[in-house]
């Protein structure tokens, strides 16, 4: 089984090997290159173009929205400790008074 994979690995680099063209190659490592510095000449513009695109998709949201989430996170945090502390009534005191404030 073995042999018979590395004949046809060999056969494989074999016909590429037939059909490769220096110049070609030349071609195809100039063109990356260019791809790549174009990339990285243009790479605050496309950063900036992602970054737009992403607030389209998924819009910042305003201080009072990111206020009001915080206190709701932290209102539902307190009545799952509440829930949690029924046999400790002086906690559970605290955590009501807690609440109330927030």
């Amino acid at each position: 089984m073995y042999l018979h994979i590395m004949s046809t690995i060999i056969s494989l680099v074999h016909a590429a090997a037939q059909h490769f063209s220096l110049i070609a190659a030349l071609e195809i490592t100039a063109g990356l290159t260019v791809a790549l510095a174009l990339l990285l000449l243009f790479k605050p513009l496309l950063l900036g173009v992602a970054r737009a695109l992403k607030l389209v998709i998924k819009p910042k949201l305003t201080k009072e929205q990111r206020l009001q989430r915080r206190q709701m996170r932290d209102a539902m945090m307190l009545n799952r400790m509440l829930n949690s502390m029924e046999g400790s009534p002086s906690h559970a005191a605290e955590l009501r008074a807690l609440a109330a404030r927030a």
